[in-house]
């Protein structure tokens, strides 16, 4: 496999307790009721502005709900600061990755710039070729719209990438764009949820993303 595409919450990153948090403190502001950490953790891997919605036991003007997902990236920038790291191992497998001149790449839920803050805060960015944000495409995951992107950017082949991912939703999003796919079972959905999308792939430890053809 020469192009490895991955996403960042809870596959690079355990970033769990950071999004649950700034979930339920910017839901706690508005005086809405605050989801439950499964609930949170359940829709991570789609965009706070599909999420939010689902989430919410009101409605909003569009001003107001953007004003809830301004509420929620301040406590998010906060909270990074002290609860966001990597998980074990993945800087070690991402460093020989790159060594091997393999493509690294990233396509996110998140804005590209506060991606790239993370990436960097984790001294993981010098691994990556590019990113792609939430705010690069049209659709958001479960859309493909975020591989084809790079694909078009970067003259990739489709049977050369991979989109690594723990959510179905990257998985969905990886067939829709017509490359292989590997769950990984150390983030937000559980290894059954993962395995109900056919992956091509599915690793429970971090080193497992070496073995990957």
């Amino acid at each position: 496999m020469k192009n490895f595409i991955f996403d960042f919450d809870g596959t690079l990153a355990d970033s769990g307790k950071t999004g649950v948090l700034a979930t339920q403190a910017a839901f706690r502001d508005f005086e809405l009721k605050q989801p439950s950490a499964a609930q949170v953790q359940y829709y991570m891997g789609i965009p706070i502005e599909i999420s939010f919605r689902k989430m919410s036991d009101r409605e909003f003007s569009n001003a107001q709900f953007e004003e809830l997902l301004i509420t929620f990236r301040k406590h998010y920038k906060n909270l990074e600061l002290s609860s966001l790291s990597l998980f074990p191992k993945m800087k070690d497998v991402l460093e020989q990755l790159y060594a091997d001149g393999k493509n690294l790449f990233v396509v996110s839920s998140k804005h590209s710039v506060a991606l790239q803050r993370n990436l960097e805060r984790l001294e993981i960015a010098q691994y990556f070729r590019s990113v792609c944000g939430s705010d690069q495409v049209a659709h958001f995951k479960p859309a493909p719209d975020g591989i084809l992107n790079l694909i078009a950017r970067y003259k990739l082949i489709k049977k050369e990438c991979i989109m690594i991912g723990d959510a179905i939703y990257d998985l969905q999003m990886g067939k829709a764009a017509q490359v292989r796919t590997c769950g990984v079972t150390w983030g937000a959905h559980e290894r059954s949820l993962l395995q109900n999308e056919s992956p091509d792939y599915l690793v429970s430890q971090v080193p497992e993303l070496l073995n990957l053809e």
